[in-house]
């Protein structure tokens, strides 16, 4: 990846480089993240393309940037391949303009994002994300929105359901939606704590000869963490993770088999980030 600072307001990227989403988990640092959204987990995070990025003032920032919208071929990007009779696209790119504001000496940070490609021929996706976050200290809280609508599976979240008694099938026109609670808490210099709560919803949109139309599955988890930094100004912690997931599937995806389940975990990890430069 390259850039170019091409005066004081605007700035080019090429190569390797973030897809532009918002929502303040896909912009963070991934090492911050405990548990993504399945939403966050399925999206195409870094891809190839090209980026300009328009600074109006210290509080307001654009990006346009074109990509490619996934790392292969469509045997790929599809868990179970292309529904019969679609074709794969010879244009598999995705665009996406994003703004960034930040208001009350930058505590309060909105970013929100629209993106639109192509998944296979005649079969495009359209994304909406936004988050929106308050910092300042001791509290950091945020409020993550997420919305695509694809005309093929590209997540295969609903089209995993087909798989259960043979060969899955990918899904056609879908539609996820995923929001993401968090409040941090920084209980003293060397600890801090966090809730999060996050609810998802996958539908399919339009009925075909296979899928009628309605909701799939709803997923929602909470998560609980205590952070312990040991060393003051450290980049290395210690936490305890607390996680409890609940995955329903409706009637229509028990249908094909499929089962509602949930899980638990406990976490207890250490991170560093070595300090390179």
């Amino acid at each position: 990846m390259v850039g170019w600072q091409l005066n004081d307001k605007w700035k080019l990227t090429a190569g390797k480089q973030p897809v532009q989403f918002s929502g303040y988990e896909c912009w963070v640092n991934a090492i911050k993240v405990r548990h993504y959204s399945d939403f966050n987990n399925t999206i195409p995070c870094y891809q190839a393309g090209l980026n300009a990025a328009y600074k109006m003032n210290d509080n307001h920032e654009f990006n346009f940037q074109v990509t490619n919208n996934r790392n292969g071929d469509s045997a790929d990007q599809f868990m179970y391949g292309l529904p019969e009779g679609v074709e794969p696209t010879k244009i598999p790119l995705l665009a996406t303009v994003n703004w960034d504001g930040y208001f009350v000496g930058h505590a309060m940070r909105l970013r929100y994002s629209l993106s639109y490609g192509q998944l296979a021929k005649h079969k495009n996706v359209f994304y909406f994300t936004c988050g929106n976050v308050w910092d300042k200290k001791p509290f950091l809280g945020y409020i993550d929105f997420m919305y695509s609508r694809e005309g093929v599976d590209s997540k295969g979240l609903i089209s995993e359901v087909t798989a259960v008694n043979g060969e899955g099938t990918t899904v056609p026109n879908v539609d996820y939606f995923t929001t993401i609670f968090n409040l941090d808490y920084r209980v003293a210099s060397h600890w801090n704590m966090y809730v999060k709560g996050v609810y998802e919803q996958g539908n399919v949109f339009k009925s075909n000869d296979m899928f009628s139309s309605g909701t799939y599955r709803r997923v929602w988890n909470v998560q609980l963490c205590a952070e312990y930094y040991p060393l003051k100004n450290s980049e290395l912690l210690c936490y305890l993770h607390l996680l409890y997931k609940n995955i329903h599937l409706t009637e229509k995806a028990r249908s094909w088999g499929a089962e509602s389940y949930n899980h638990q975990r406990i976490s207890l990890g250490l991170v560093y980030t070595l300090p390179v430069f």
